[in-house]
Formats: structure tokens, C-alpha cells, sequence
């Protein structure tokens, strides 16, 4: 019985800013952005849009597509949690109409977490194989004002409908993973901005990839010629190609060229450059960047996928492209959604991020800007409200 991602949606804000003017005006040379790191925008979420109204605009077109009762299980990854207690799933759960016959929880594990809701769900839905999972990975990544992170923040969502015989990607049992105590990222509490070591942040993204990718390799039986297309966490798109070169490296082949690495990791790239960090989101939006663009036919090819998050939690597992997925995209949403942003001046930018959500329990109506499906109607008494945007 396969079991896998039947379905695949992504969603970022309607606002970005171009790294060449935050360059300018942090008096940089651009090139360190969009060669250094490989990014050329960043997303901004407006003051009405969260990690809630991100996940649930991504999930609304699944659900489009498939009977909404067979979904008795929501798995919500997120480190952008909206409350201490109530689970971000929950709010999703209500926005969506989705049955009272449904586990909804919020996973938290860095980067990682959309990936253990995926896990999961697999099982899950191997046990009850007539029912479908619904798997939302949603990040706001937000870092200092001028710091090292700035140029690497973003936002956005991916919505995942698992089930039997999937229509996208069957995924393999066989995965390696790694688990470690590391501080190379973390955000307190009493914190807005993530804290990073961001040297020493790769350096754990990259040993636990070899690790991860080792024992796959020992449990599947498969080398780096069986994978056609490899998708990687994307903290930064140019972290991607080195994690496929360093894969080389262990396995003693050459590093691939240019043209080569574009075919391997290439078009996975391609929205995380517009949009950049969305945490639990980015491994996944660069899968959908890969089924989007890819101009290659990809079915019956087998594709790998590295999850990491600091912290840290690490995985590496693969799937089989299903002859019938480029019927089953949202591609021209996907392309139709990025094409249309607003851009913000830096200006803007900078009043969107100094933006105090309000803390007091008074009755506060946030204005609305451009989101998608849904946005943040305000908060009253500590509550928050969402609604259909018009």
C-alpha cells in the first residue's frame, strides 16, 4: 500500500522587500545576498497576516479537492505559535469548518517540525488507510534589525494532504534521522527576534546530514545515482547546494558543475529565493518549487528530501513522483501568487517590523492589508479574531 503526500499547497504574504534595497541601505554589496546566500527577496508579513491565517489560506485549495470529513487528523508545524497554551491547529481547525471528529495539534521542533507531522500522519494513515491527514508546516522568521539573519527572514506555509495512493509523492520507509542538543538557534519566551550562530549552525546542518544521510544509505540499499532531484531544509538556497556537494564529498564522487548541480537541487530553489526563510515551511516549499518547475517529466523518479531543525532534529527520507502529478498542482497559483506581491520600500518595511502587536486586553481592530484567504480581524480581551478577507 503506497502511502504519501497526495496533495501540495504553498502560501507566503502579499508584501516582500527587494535584498538589493536592504543592501543599500545597510550599505552592502547586493551580491552578498543574492550569491552569498542565494536570496533576492525576502517575504514580510503584514501586520493582519500569522502563522494561523498563512496556514489556513494554504490548506483552503486542498480542501477544494477532497471530502473535508475524511480528515480526522491536523498536524500544525510551527515555531511561530501564536499562544502559550491553545495550539495555532486549533484556530486553523475552525477557520477550515474541518470535522469535530479530528486530532488537531501543533507540533514544535525548530525547522523539523512539519516534518515529524508528516511522519506522523504516515503512520496514521497506514492505520486507517480510508481516512486522509492534513499536515500544515507555517513560519514567520524574524531576526534583529541589521543583524547577520536579517537579509534570511521570510514567512509562508505549506499545506500537505497525506493519504493512501497518493496522486503527488509515495514516500519510502526508509529514513535516517538524528537527534542532538545543540544551541545553534533558539528564541526565549520573552523573545521576538530568533537568536543564531550561524556558522556553527551550519556546521550542525551539514554533520547531521552525513549522519542522516549514512544511515539511509544503509537501510535503503540506495546510492546518490537512484535519487534524480534533491530537496533540502532551505535557511538560505546556497546552504542547499552545499549540502548536495558535501553528499558528493562523503560518497567520493566529484563535485558536481555547475549545470549539474542545477539539474540535482536547482528548481527547488526557486521560490525560496522570493520569499526566504519559512522554517518548517521551506523544505516542503521547495518540493513544491521542484513538481512546479521542474522541466523534466519526473514521474517514476525518486526524489530525496533533508529535513533539519536547530536544536537539533534531523532526517533523510525519499519518495516516488506519481505518474499523474502535474494534473494535481496549484502551479499557476503559485506563480500567479508571487508575480502579484507588493513591494515595500524599506521605510515600510521597517514601520511593519517595529509594529507592537497590542498586549493589554483592550478592544483593538487591526486595519487590513492584502493576505490571503484569511486575515487577523484584531484582538479583544486577549482573544484573537480571525475573519474571511474581503
Amino acid at each position: 500500500m503506497k502511502v504519501g503526500i497526495d496533495l501540495i499547497n504553498f502560501q507566503t504574504s502579499q508584501y516582500f522587500l527587494d535584498l538589493a534595497t536592504l543592501a543599500q541601505v545597510r550599505g552592502t554589496d547586493a551580491d552578498k545576498y543574492r550569491t552569498g546566500l542565494g536570496q533576492e527577496r525576502m517575504a514580510v508579513p503584514p501586520p493582519d497576516e500569522d502563522v494561523v491565517t498563512l496556514a489556513a489560506s494554504a490548506a483552503l485549495p486542498l480542501l477544494e479537492k477532497t471530502t473535508s470529513a475524511d480528515i480526522e487528523l491536523l498536524l500544525f508545524g510551527t515555531e511561530s505559535g501564536v499562544d502559550q497554551s491553545k495550539a495555532a491547529a486549533m484556530f486553523v481547525h475552525g477557520l477550515l469548518g474541518l470535522s469535530k471528529r479530528c486530532r488537531a495539534v501543533e507540533i514544535k521542533e525548530a525547522c523539523y517540525a512539519a516534518t515529524a507531522g508528516l511522519q506522523l500522519a504516515l503512520a496514521w494513515v497506514q492505520q486507517h488507510p480510508t481516512k486522509k491527514a492534513l499536515v500544515i508546516g507555517a513560519d514567520i522568521a524574524r531576526y534583529d534589525l541589521g543583524s547577520p539573519g536579517e537579509p534570511t527572514q521570510g514567512c509562508g506555509a505549506v499545506a500537505m494532504l497525506i493519504s493512501t495512493e497518493p496522486r503527488l509523492l509515495a514516500l519510502d520507509p526508509e529514513t535516517g534521522f538524528h537527534a542532538e542538543n545543540v544551541m545553534d538557534f533558539w528564541r526565549p519566551n520573552y523573545r521576538t527576534e530568533a537568536l543564531v550562530d550561524g556558522k556553527y549552525s551550519t556546521l550542525v546542518y551539514l554533520s547531521t546530514l552525513v549522519d542522516s544521510w549514512r544511515q539511509y544509505k544503509a537501510l535503503s540499499g540506495r546510492g546518490l545515482g537512484d535519487l534524480a532531484r534533491s530537496c533540502f531544509h532551505l535557511p538560505f538556497t546556497r546552504l542547499a547546494e552545499k549540502a548536495f556537494v558535501r553528499i558528493c564529498r562523503e560518497e567520493k564522487i566529484p563535485e558536481p558543475a555547475q549545470d549539474e548541480l542545477q539539474r540535482r537541487v536547482g528548481t527547488s530553489l526557486l521560490y525560496n529565493r522570493q520569499t526566504g526563510n519559512t522554517y518548517a515551511a521551506s523544505l516542503y516549499e521547495g518540493l513544491t518549487s521542484l513538481l512546479d518547475n521542474d522541466p523534466e517529466d519526473l514521474s517514476g523518479k525518486r526524489i530525496s528530501l533533508f529535513s533539519y531543525g536547530s536544536g537539533c532534529m534531523a532526517e533523510f527520507f525519499s519518495g516516488v513522483v506519481q505518474s499523474s502529478y502535474r494534473a494535481h498542482l496549484f502551479t499557476a497559483h503559485h506563480q500567479q501568487m508571487l508575480a502579484n506581491r507588493t513591494e515595500l520600500t524599506y521605510r515600510q518595511y521597517e514601520d511593519i517590523f517595529r509594529y507592537q502587536f497590542p498586549d493589554d486586553g483592550g478592544d483593538h481592530v487591526i486595519a487590513p492589508y492584502r493576505t490571503g484567504a484569511f486575515r487577523l480581524q484584531g484582538v479583544r480581551k486577549h482573544i484573537r479574531y480571525y475573519e474571511r478577507a474581503t
